[in-house]
This record gives C-alpha cells, structure tokens and sequence, in this order.
C-alpha cells in the first residue's frame, strides 16, 4: 500500500460505515515490512474506541473489507501460495488437488483474466486466436470517447489483474486505485507493480499449464495502488474521482443498481463514468429479482437489459441515478474469454458513458 495513496484517499472503517457510525479514517496502526513509502505488511485500524478493527496489509495489498475475518479465512490459499515453487512442483501440486479443487479454480481464473489483460505483450501469444487484450482495447476506445477528462485521482472498480488500472495511468499523470475482492488477481496486479513481471498460469488443457513468464513495466509506477475491497461497501468516503472505470462488473455484484449509485457518489462534479458489460446475467452472482431486464418479457422494458440500464439514467425517472447523464453509447463491443487453447467464450458487450452533472473541478 502506497502511502501516498493512502493519505490522499483517506480510507474510513467499513464496518463503522456500514452501521451508519460514522466515517472514522483509518489510520497505520504497524509497520512490519516497507520500502519507500510502499508498506508491503502491516496493519491498518479504525481508531474509534468501539470499533477497533484491524486490516491487514499483505503482499502490498490493505484489505479493507467489513468481514475481514471471514474474507481472510476464505483468501487462505492464495494468501499462502508460495511464488518460489517450481514449474514442475505447481503442475504435480496441481495434479494432486485435482479437477473442481479450489487450487484448480483459482488457476482457471487466473489463466483466463491474466491471459486477456497480459498476453498481447507477451511474444509467445500475440498472434494468437482469438487475439488477446480485448479488455485493454475497450479501455482505449472508451477513454477516447471519454474525453475531456479532468483533473483527479482515478478508480478502477473490479481491477482483476490490474491492467485496466496501468492503462490508466499511461494515459493521464494522476493517482490511480485499482480496487477488487478476489486477492488471487490482486496479487497478479501487485506482482506487476512493484516487480515489473507477469508470471501466471496459461491453461492448455484439463488441469495442464504451463507457466508463462515475461516483463512488463509501467511508466508511471508510484500513481498505482491495488486495494482490496467490497464494491457494494467501498470504504470511501470523501474522496471525489474524475474518473470511475467498472468494465464487466455491472453482472457480477449483488445489487447492480446500488452499485451504479455508490460508483457515481464517487464522482466529482465533471467526472465520468466508463460501464462495459455483456449482461451475463447469473443467479449465483445477482438474485434474479436484482437483474437489470433480462428476466421478464413482461416488464416495461421487455426483458432489455441495456433498455432497463438506460431508465436508471433517464431525466424522468424518479429513481434515476442522481445527477448522472448518459454522454456516449455502444451496443456491439467485442470481448474473448480464453478458457484454454482449444476453447474461448466470446462476448458482446454493452459500453455506457455516463458524466456527473456541475462545474468540473479544474
């Protein structure tokens, strides 16, 4: 965790906010483990005498969930993965664990989001197909359409391996947080970050990898951060972003529609809001009852979910998202998801820009 990012954003108790207690600010409580102004270990704490809790630092990475105890319990695996293993020690540990095991699915996950974020850089798999870096392309092209973008710290909500959260910073000189819950990919994000390399598990077939291994290096490394933490209870409070990026998120949280409130309150008058999703609809993810269209040809939208996204922006609507005007839109962009060499899922996604209404901060 970079102090600067810290002191400029100012995290506040999760759990003190959520009880409707109040913003307390955390504050470093111990130092185990930094370098230059990186804190790879230690602890963070809310000082409010009746709360009191603590969140670990771990691999430079703050943790910084209401249920820390149960998120920490649930992260042991990769919280524990050791990095000096071999090739050959990964694949019989691999074997061992077996098909469905929470090692092989961690793996999955990992070759799959890793490969699209890193392999267009990558001399082994450039020229591959589908071809890789779909995400980042989408990034490109949406901060284009973007644009002007002002002045401000930016947000990547749902970072993954943290890519997106590269980009950003290459693309304006401004801090830059990259946030997510699942640790594995946050700690593919960090190892980019301070190392300057991806090493990650490419699956070939069943449960075969094989590691791939190449550098990559960012321009502008101390405007990056990666924090772990619950989109639906970010622990922000004050902080304003002009940028708020959520690709392929919207699908994936428990409430979609509380999390397009709480994305937008982050915005600073002027900010933007760039929204990718392929509406992959999942009980296992969202409750159908939370599912933006999709589920009834009945309602007013007729099961569309990119109709239903829309309402939620519209000027008429009561309940719209406050203050927030759609200001560009695409129906049709591309995304691959390599499952391993012999099969990919292929995806259309739907690309929302959205801008907070007032005076831009400039």
């Amino acid at each position: 965790m970079r102090r600067r990012h810290f002191q400029a954003i100012g995290p506040v108790c999760p759990v003190c906010r959520q009880a409707q207690q109040g913003n307390h600010q955390l504050v470093i409580s111990r130092v185990i483990r930094e370098t230059d102004g990186d804190l790879l270990e230690g602890i963070l704490q809310c000082p409010d005498s009746n709360c009191l809790r603590e969140f670990p630092i771990l691999d430079g990475i703050p943790i910084i969930v209401g249920p820390v105890r149960q998120y920490v319990s649930d992260n042991v695996l990769p919280a524990l993965t050791r990095d000096d293993l071999s090739a050959e020690m990964e694949s019989l540990l691999g074997d061992c664990a077996g098909p469905g095991s929470s090692y092989d699915t961690r793996r999955q996950q990992l070759s799959a989001y890793t490969w699209d974020h890193y392999a267009d850089c990558d001399p082994n798999e450039a020229l591959s197909e589908p071809a890789p870096g779909a995400i980042v392309r989408t990034l490109r092209e949406a901060l284009k359409t973007a644009e002007p973008i002002w002045p401000g710290p930016m947000i990547d909500l749902g970072c993954s391996v943290g890519r997106t959260s590269f980009e950003l910073s290459e693309h304006c000189d401004e801090l830059v947080l990259g946030v997510d819950l699942n640790f594995s990919m946050l700690q593919i994000a960090s190892q980019v970050l301070r190392a300057g390399r991806v090493c990650y598990p490419r699956r070939r077939v069943g449960i075969v990898y094989d590691r791939h291994e190449f550098p990559y290096h960012s321009s502008r490394p101390q405007n990056i951060d990666f924090w772990a933490c619950d989109l639906m209870a970010l622990p922000l409070a004050q902080t304003r972003f002009s940028l708020a990026v959520a690709l392929n998120v919207l699908d994936c949280v428990p409430g979609p529609v509380e999390f397009l409130h709480a994305s937008c309150e982050l915005l600073q008058p002027g900010g933007k809001l760039v929204l990718t999703t392929p509406f992959d609809w999942s009980p296992s993810a969202t409750s159908v009852e939370a599912w933006l269209g999709g589920h009834s040809q009945r309602g007013a939208e007729r099961g569309s979910s990119e109709a239903f996204l829309r309402t939620l922006f519209a000027t008429d609507n009561p309940n719209r998202i406050s203050d927030m005007q759609i200001v560009a839109e695409q129906s049709s962009v591309p995304w691959h998801v390599r499952l391993h060499e012999r099969a990919s899922m292929s995806y259309q996604m739907q690309l929302v820009v959205a801008e907070k209404q007032g005076v831009p901060v400039q």
